[in-house]
């Protein structure tokens, strides 16, 4: 019985044994997986802006870097996974040292995409870059013709500056005229003679303007007397505006990118007692009134409004930030192209999500130039659009892309500009030295 009991124990002990290997031996109970969260790649595009930083429109510059600046932050600098890098490109306003500046944008820091530009003479040479380097640029402020020719030569070269960011000048000089001619008719405006002295820049938007109006005041009666141009960096105009005295034709109508040249034009004007009516396109793309103070009285131009209240918010924000009341035409336009550049690299990336050079071309050429895809929530015109007909002009027109044109008078320490024509937006009649 005790032999017995000790196989018992001994069996118990072996089976016992026997569990604790099959315990060891049994996998591990599964631990709950966490998952951890997906951290999108953070990508840099980096985006060349390009405008007159220093030089002789550097007042022009601060417009557009302010104005560009704010339509970035309205997108936190982000389309998708994008931070969105701006680099400056200053063109100097000299299409020599715009190229070179570009060039280095591109092969030095790394440029994808272009947006902006003032001169039309930088426009004309910087084509050529952009076109080297298949670089796609948007809204260039160049106007002159020979963008369009250049465009039209070869656009699958050309076409890499690919929306302008300002019609040809004929396309918005027409108003002027068709306003004398309508004042007249009304028997407001009462000229002795129909005669016109032409004026401007010596550069591609100077000579382009001027030769519009000249076609324009001719095809509707009116003799031109005169027709010189002058350096961008040229203040003194006595003895230009003498001999215009001396001519006294009942309009003078030319332009200037330069503030300093202007409005130092238009003061000198009012110094040696010019009577005629004084055109000068482009007078209030900066703030001018402090450099001109009364001599701008009864100065004619044609100057956007803001399109509504984001506008005067805008407006509002950059006067307080920057203390500089912004142009329509310089911050204004600044600002909406590049929201456009921003509104289209986010189409790009919403189809294809990535963004690249060669997609935001292909979205342009197949969307943007045929009028398919316009923007319709920017601060100065009702829409930017552009078609096949129009490319690489926008649509000009009301509702589209416009002017009125405009009459300053100087109140209360402020040159304020009423609108005169279209009579539909005007708040007075032409007013008549």
């Amino acid at each position: 019985m005790k032999f017995k009991r000790s196989n018992l124990f001994f069996i118990l002990a072996i089976l016992m044994s026997f569990a604790l290997v099959l315990a060891a031996c049994a996998p591990a109970a599964e631990e709950p997986v966490v998952e951890e969260p997906v951290v999108e790649e953070v990508m840099t595009f980096k985006l060349g802006l390009l405008g007159p930083f220093s030089g002789p429109s550097a007042q022009t510059g601060k417009q557009f870097k302010g104005g560009a600046t704010m339509a970035l932050e309205e997108y936190d600098y982000k389309v998708g996974p994008y931070t969105i890098e701006p680099v400056w490109i200053d063109s100097q306003s000299d299409p020599a040292k715009a190229s070179q500046a570009y060039e280095q944008a591109v092969v030095q820091d790394g440029i994808q995409a272009g947006a902006l530009n003032w001169h039309s003479s930088v426009a004309v040479a910087v084509m050529e870059v952009t076109a080297k380097h298949e670089i796609p640029h948007i809204f260039g402020f160049g106007a002159t013709e020979k963008v369009n020719e250049t465009f039209a030569s070869d656009t699958a070269k050309y076409g890499y500056w690919a929306l302008k960011g300002w019609p040809t000048p004929a396309k918005l000089g027409n108003k002027y005229v068709d306003a004398l001619e309508y004042y007249i008719a009304q028997g407001v405006y009462a000229p002795a003679a129909k005669t016109v002295a032409v004026y401007g820049e010596d550069t591609d938007w100077g000579r382009s303007f001027g030769a519009g109006i000249i076609e324009l005041f001719e095809a509707a009666g009116w003799e031109v007397v005169s027709e010189e141009y002058f350096p961008l960096e040229q203040t003194e105009f006595y003895p230009f505006l003498n001999k215009l005295k001396d001519l006294n034709p009942a309009v003078i109508a030319g332009t200037s990118t330069a503030p300093p040249s202007i409005t130092a034009l238009i003061k000198q004007a009012d110094e040696v007692g010019l009577e005629s009516l004084i055109i000068a396109d482009g007078l209030g793309w900066v703030d001018f009134c402090s450099l001109t103070g009364d001599s701008a009285t009864n100065v004619i131009d044609q100057i956007a409004g803001w399109s509504g209240d984001a506008g005067f918010a805008f407006a509002a924000e950059f006067e307080s930030r920057y203390e500089l009341a912004p142009s329509t035409s310089s911050a204004g336009l600044a600002h909406d192209g590049t929201k456009m550049f921003m509104e289209i690299a986010q189409a790009v990336y919403d189809q294809h999500g990535e963004l690249t050079s060669e997609l935001i071309q292909q979205f342009i050429e197949e969307e943007v130039w045929t009028g398919k895809w316009s923007m319709t929530d920017g601060l100065v015109m009702v829409e930017y659009k552009y078609t096949e007909e129009t490319t690489p002009d926008p649509v000009v027109g009301p509702g589209f892309y416009t002017f009125p044109v405009l009459q300053y008078s100087f109140e209360g320490g402020k040159c304020l500009g009423k609108p005169i024509f279209p009579i539909e937006g005007a708040v007075q009649d032409l007013q008549v030295p």
